[in-house]
């Protein structure tokens, strides 16, 4: 049975002490797409006795808002937060229990985000979940479902969720990440999925952001990633946020030599998308061909003749 520790920082499970961390304390809001909000709270209600909550994941392009949306929620429902940073090389100790070697030789263990979340009843966000590996997600497995308990072999314990604790994932849309086991996605249902805001959602953000901004700038970043966002690239309100940083920065510097704001703003975008991002119609034209050439077979004559040689043996000529 666990018993609880005089100090608010420790857990002390069969006769093994924890460490506790504290809660994310960021408040953050959350502006437009009610309906994904809605969706989430969904997830973590439990309707019966014999009932569980769910532990969605949440998807889409980065800086669309995922990890902001779970913390809203978890907000609103008045638990502790804790966001577990999820990468490549993180081990099942990573996300359970760490021993540290004290200066006097002893042994101290210390929880996870994700274990203090369970131990005090808070919501846990397993950020960009799709860039761990299978080892480590072996480890959740029963966490993720009826049974609601994790072991940890370092600490040598079984540590059980308290019945408020929620979780969710976040996971990215890039090609930078490993695919996760099915006996994994099953367990993290259903799917949440962000899109790109429309253009008063995306105007408020900014607005929101930076409200010392002028209105100007703040509309001409808009305009420009609402026109990314119909041609498909992928241009994030946290790329319009930087945008109009960085231009502001530079508009503030040159107080004695004003500048155009346009020749600022054209740099900002070039320094943070690159210089292709100026054009945006000819990025999304060479974007789509490279798509298209991606997807074309190739056959024994395209290794020898280019497209147009009349003598490649697919030529109509």
């Amino acid at each position: 049975m666990n018993n609880e520790n005089h100090s608010k920082q420790t857990k002390i499970i069969d006769g093994v002490t924890l460490n506790l961390g504290k809660p994310d304390a960021t408040k953050p809001t959350w502006i437009g797409q009610d309906e994904v909000l809605k969706q989430i709270h969904a997830c973590w209600l439990v309707v019966s006795d014999k009932d569980h909550p769910l532990s969605p994941r949440i998807t889409g392009m980065p800086g669309t808002g995922k990890t902001t949306l779970a913390m809203v929620a978890a907000q609103q429902r008045k638990q502790p937060l804790y966001i577990f940073q999820c990468t490549s090389d993180t081990r099942p100790e990573d996300l359970l229990v760490t021993p540290v070697l004290s200066e006097k030789g002893s042994i101290s263990y210390h929880a996870s985000s994700l274990v203090c979340a369970m131990i005090k009843g808070g919501i846990c966000i397993l950020d960009e979940g799709n860039r761990m590996n299978e080892k480590s997600w072996a480890s959740l497995a029963p966490l993720l479902d009826h049974r609601r308990y994790v072991e940890s072999i370092i600490a040598g314990i079984q540590i059980h969720a308290h019945k408020d604790f929620r979780a969710c994932v976040t996971m990215n849309n890039d090609e930078s990440t490993f695919e996760i086991p099915d006996y994994i996605l099953s367990r993290l249902q259903p799917t949440l999925q962000m899109n790109m805001p429309s253009y008063e959602d995306e105007l408020e953000i900014l607005r929101y952001h930076l409200p010392f901004s002028e209105e100007e700038l703040l509309k001409m970043t808009v305009d420009f990633l609402q026109k990314s966002h119909q041609l498909d690239l992928e241009f994030s309100p946290r790329d319009g946020i930087h945008i109009l940083q960085y231009a502001l920065k530079r508009l503030s510097q040159e107080t004695d030599h004003p500048i155009s704001k346009d020749e600022i703003w054209k740099e900002a975008i070039s320094k943070v998308l690159g210089e292709d991002a100026i054009d945006l119609d000819s990025l999304a034209a060479r974007n789509n061909r490279s798509l298209q050439d991606e997807r074309l077979p190739m056959g024994l004559g395209d290794f020898f003749f280019n497209d147009d040689n009349p003598l490649h043996p697919d030529s109509d000529k």
